[in-house]
């Protein structure tokens, strides 16, 4: 499901790839737990599909979120925290 998702985002349908990662979301939570790190990862390409649909403000509260988790679970130098962060910072995002 997440796959696809990807697959629909990298060819512009951002509205399917949107729908497939809310599910793939839902399910990895019921699934694997809601800090799990393929949840977090779910949540980050959400955030991804939002920032091309330049909805800003989701992407950001997402973003910040899922770094977060990473930095809480993962700690500060995890190579999935520092993306999350690396990824805030290059939209000027990023407030520790």
């Amino acid at each position: 499901m997440a796959n696809l998702a990807s697959t629909y985002k990298s060819q512009g349908q951002l509205k399917k790839a949107e729908q497939l990662f809310l599910q793939a979301i839902e399910t990895r939570e019921r699934v694997l737990g809601d800090e799990h790190p393929e949840t977090l990862n779910s949540r980050a390409n959400l955030a991804s599909t939002y920032r091309k649909q330049r909805r800003w403000k989701e992407a950001e509260k997402l973003l910040l979120q899922v770094t977060e988790t990473r930095e809480r679970v993962l700690g500060a130098k995890h190579p999935s925290t520092l993306t999350s962060m690396n990824k805030l910072a290059f939209k000027g995002l990023y407030r520790p």
